[in-house]
């Protein structure tokens, strides 16, 4: 990516937006390139680089190391909308290292509002904290029926990946779903679990995903830690 240098954005912004997408690409992996080089390669001065670093080091991105450099902090996970993926895809399409602890899995029977969803009178919970790079990400409450539940039971609920359970083992058809994001507060066991400060916002997934029948097969509800995770998605304007 090249800077407009007659564009009305100030090259600054111009330039801390090209350094976050490589970031976020992958580009660059531990640290940055030096003020001299990003310099000579932008054909920019010291100020704007200073000033774009600036912007991405009060982001969270990076951290300046005295007489070492510019280093790459934990980069947030990017979940991209428009077809559903499991954490751990959504991980490792990062290049990052997924994981998961075991938090709680048993039949329940409240509250009402899963049975409602998957029409069901009892369903079962696996509720999962999930990490990318060893780093706590997320906390998953996958609900199922509890004859699915029970045939889930019979794997490694701290490594499996449920998905490929589901299709793969257990032959069943994962084929669209219905998802919605909000913001929150997180409750002290969720802050705990997530490594963040009690009552900080989060943000809260709800998804439904149908089987080609339109029978509901899994409700899952997710908590982010929106400084480690974003979703995205990408958009054509349409024209009548």
């Amino acid at each position: 990516m090249s800077l407009e240098f007659d564009g009305p954005v100030p090259l600054h912004v111009q330039l801390k937006q090209i350094l976050r997408d490589e970031i976020m690409n992958g580009y660059y992996k531990k640290k940055i390139p030096s003020e001299r080089e990003l310099m000579e390669h932008y054909s920019v001065s010291r100020t704007t680089v200073r000033m774009a670093v600036s912007m991405l080091v009060h982001e969270g991105i990076l951290e300046k190391s005295h007489g070492k450099g510019t280093f790459i902090s934990n980069v947030p996970v990017q979940d991209w909308l428009g077809s559903f993926s499991s954490f751990t895809e959504t991980v490792k399409n990062m290049g990052m290292k997924p994981g998961s602890k075991l938090l709680y899995y048993g039949k329940k029977s409240i509250p009402e509002k899963i049975k409602q969803v998957l029409e069901v009178e009892e369903f079962y919970l696996i509720e999962r904290l999930r990490f990318a790079d060893d780093i706590p990400m997320a906390i998953e409450k996958h609900y199922y029926s509890t004859e699915i539940g029970n045939e889930l039971e019979k794997y490694d609920l701290d490594s499996a990946v449920l998905y490929d359970v589901l299709e793969s083992s257990l032959g069943i058809n994962l084929w669209k779903a219905k998802q919605s994001i909000t913001s929150g507060q997180a409750i002290e066991q969720d802050s705990k679990c997530l490594d963040i400060p009690e009552s900080s916002s989060v943000l809260l997934s709800e998804r439904l995903i149908y089987d080609p029948n339109g029978k509901p097969i899994e409700f899952l509800k997710s908590i982010f830690r929106p400084d480690m995770y974003s979703f995205n998605i990408e958009m054509m304007r349409t024209r009548e």
